[in-house]
Formats: structure tokens, sequence, C-alpha cells
């Protein structure tokens, strides 16, 4: 699979390298339209509202298939988010040693909401050997769950091992902030395309940024589709 930029009036490391600024840094639209316009590139904020849906995603998309294995240890949480006023709950999971594991975006906070998260986690990753939450009891019931489904299936061994220990788990709540910090600045997302489409984009960054992907990792993206679109 490769993104396809036919028909777009920019070329491809101009719009890669706009969608990388906005889910990158703390800056809104508007001051990435005037930092462009600086460099002699005038781009309307709201052209880069469109980038940000359409390409982060798929960015995303292709960086599952580059994205190394994460430790068998997991750490679990969810945080609030505020999208067109209303707060909805995003589950994340990083692995030890702080690597994103996966993220979902979902409007409740409740066991049905954690069993999806943990599935589509799950999915990507393998199952882990141990994963640790917080006092949250839709979380453990979610766990609880997925281990007797498991033990129905007759996969004893693989069973996960469920801690609840707070300090532990101060990791994951501390990875929050790129998310938080980027919802403050833009007083919460307007719809929940544009949330879904910037928190991909965050997560991606965050990935490259810690080596995640089998990928040379440069500051610029272009070179990444070529890369990620590769058999």
């Amino acid at each position: 699979m490769t993104i396809n930029f036919s028909g777009r009036h920019f070329p491809s490391d101009i719009i890669l390298q706009v969608v990388r600024y906005y889910v990158s840094y703390k800056l809104s639209y508007r001051e990435i339209e005037e930092i462009m316009a600086e460099r002699g590139i005038h781009v309307d904020h709201s052209t880069i509202n469109r980038w940000v849906i359409k390409f982060a995603p798929l960015l995303e998309h292709l960086a599952r298939g580059r994205k190394k294995p994460v430790a068998s240890s997991w750490r679990m949480d969810e945080t609030y988010i505020n999208v067109k006023g209303q707060w909805k709950y995003y589950y994340r999971a990083v692995d030890k040693y702080g690597n994103v594991i996966d993220f979902l975006l979902c409007e409740h906070r409740d066991e049905k909401a954690a069993r999806a998260f943990l599935i589509k986690a799950i999915g990507h990753n393998g199952l882990p050997e141990k994963v640790v939450i917080d006092k949250s009891g839709a979380n453990a019931l979610a766990l609880h769950h997925i281990n007797v489904q498991l033990w129905l299936t007759g996969r004893i061994l693989n069973l996960i091992e469920v801690l609840q220990v707070k300090y532990l788990n101060n990791l994951v709540e501390q990875s929050h902030r790129k998310v938080k910090g980027k919802m403050h600045q833009c007083l919460g997302w307007k719809s929940d395309e544009g949330a879904k489409a910037t928190l991909a984009g965050i997560e991606l960054w965050s990935m490259m940024k810690n080596g995640q992907l089998n990928i040379a990792v440069r500051w610029g993206w272009k070179s990444h589709i070529t890369t990620l679109g590769s058999p």
C-alpha cells in the first residue's frame, strides 16, 4: 500500500512537513499557515486541516506494518479527551520501556470499551504476559474476561497476569501529556474525525521518535512514505 498524492496542488514533501508540524508541536492550523507563508508557501489553514484528517491516519496505518515488537509487560490507562464539547475516553497502552503499544478513542469508560481496546492491542501486538493497570474495575474486569476466554480455549499457559500498582502505571500516565497538551492547545477537537486523525499522528510521531519502526528515522517524512509503502 502506498499513499496517493495525485491531484494535490502541493508536492508530497510540503504536505508531509505540514502534517508533521501539527502532530508534533503545539501549533494551530493558523500558526502553521503563517510559518509556511514566511517560507513563501501559501496554504490555507482549512487545507492544512484536511491534510491532517486525510493523511495522518494513513501514515499511522502504514507504520503498523513496520512496527518493531513491543515488550510483553504492558501499562494500560485511559484519559479524558474533549471532542465537540463532550468528554470521551482515550485508551492507551505503552510497554515497560515507554514504547507505544496501541490506542483507541471511545464514547464510554466501561468494561466494553476496555475490552475493545485490549482486543485491538492484542490483535496488533500479540498477547502480553503482564498488564499493569490502575484501580479501574472496568479494566480489571475486561482483562478477567479475556483470561476466561483464553482458559476456555485451552490456552492456560497464556493467561495474562494483572497487576494494579499505582507507581508502575505512572509511565503511561505521564505519556498522556503530549495528547493532553495538544487538546488544550486546540481547545478541544471539533469533530471525531479530526480528533482520531490527530491522535493517530501524535502516536505515530511518538513511535518514530522512540525508534519503534523498522525504517531509518529522519526529521522529514518524505522518505517514510516511500519506505512504508514498499513491499
